[in-house]
């Protein structure tokens, strides 16, 4: 389950941000079921940045939003940000930040940039792993793939293919429908 986290910060207090960020990130890891949280800068805005959180189901990213540790982080951020949540599903989260004005681009576009991802690397995987596993019971040949390429496409990949790809993703002066609350980006006021 993935949430990501816009957050607002006092100008002048982004290295304060930045400090209490790499806290509350640890605390996260913790905590069953987490899975990784990328800090984002927002690109032209000095002052925002987003979060995306990864826990592996939504009771224990619930336990996690509710925790008094959390709680505690969220408190020692008084005066120097404020944050939103936005509750997202599917591809969007790889491609669209919430709070930006824009939804995330046409389906078709994460389709051709997720397989512009994913082939190299199952391509790769083909060379080089997939000859290492041939003994191996199907279920686990068959888990080590997403165990992989998952991460790599999360933290690495897609990042750097949505920023590569941003003029053809987003075409300026084009007019994006806003998200729906179904397809992700509704916005939730983060106790601060």
């Amino acid at each position: 389950m993935t949430v990501v986290f816009t957050w607002d910060v006092v100008p002048g207090r982004e290295a304060d941000f930045e400090s209490w960020a790499s806290g509350l990130t640890q605390a996260a890891t913790r905590f069953p079921g987490h899975m990784g949280a990328t800090w984002l800068r927002a690109e032209g805005v000095r002052n925002r940045y987003y979060t995306v959180l990864t826990f592996a189901d939504q009771p224990r990213l619930d336990r996690w939003l509710a925790s008094d540790e959390r709680a505690r982080w969220i408190e020692r951020l008084r005066g120097v940000a404020e944050g939103r949540r936005h509750r997202t599903t599917g591809l969007e989260t790889w491609f669209s930040l919430p709070g930006e004005g824009t939804a995330a681009p046409p389906r078709w576009k994460m389709v051709v940039v997720t397989f512009c991802a994913v082939y190299p690397i199952s391509l790769l995987l083909q060379v080089t792993v997939v000859p290492q596993t041939q003994s191996w019971p199907l279920a686990l040949r068959a888990m080590l793939f997403p165990l992989l390429v998952v991460p790599v496409l999360t933290y690495a990949v897609m990042p750097l293919l949505s920023r590569l790809l941003r003029r053809w993703l987003y075409p300026v002066g084009r007019a994006y429908p806003p998200a729906r609350p179904d397809r992700g980006g509704v916005d939730e006021t983060e106790g601060s």
